[in-house]
């Protein structure tokens, strides 16, 4: 199993970004994903969540309403699209599905 993570980067307050988790090594179709993100001294946080069938997405509260999660069953990729974002959505992004869990990619939102 393998899932790799990318997207990350800097915006200013405000802007958008997508992120994206290309995985491999499993059925992609009927596996449901996660978002979460960590901060230095923070412990890990949900994000957001989307079952096997994508019509079933879950977001924390701080998410709702700015960050929408999808999957592309045929290109094997779930992503995270968010905009409005603040400073206080700095963090390392991580993708997650069952017990697995992606290197992380780094979004940073600062002017």
């Amino acid at each position: 199993v393998q899932l790799v993570e990318s997207g990350g980067g800097l915006v200013q307050p405000g802007g958008s970004l997508r992120l994206s988790c290309a995985a491999s090594g499993f059925t992609f179709s009927t596996a449901g994903f996660a978002w979460h993100r960590q901060t230095p001294g923070k412990e890990r946080e949900f994000v957001a969540a989307i079952d096997w069938s994508g019509n079933m997405p879950y977001y924390a509260d701080s998410a709702k309403g700015r960050f929408t999660i999808s999957r592309d069953n045929a290109k094997n990729t779930v992503y995270l699209e968010m905009t409005s974002l603040k400073s206080e959505d700095t963090s390392l992004y991580y993708c997650n599905m069952h017990t697995y869990w992606g290197q992380g990619t780094q979004v940073t939102v600062s002017s």
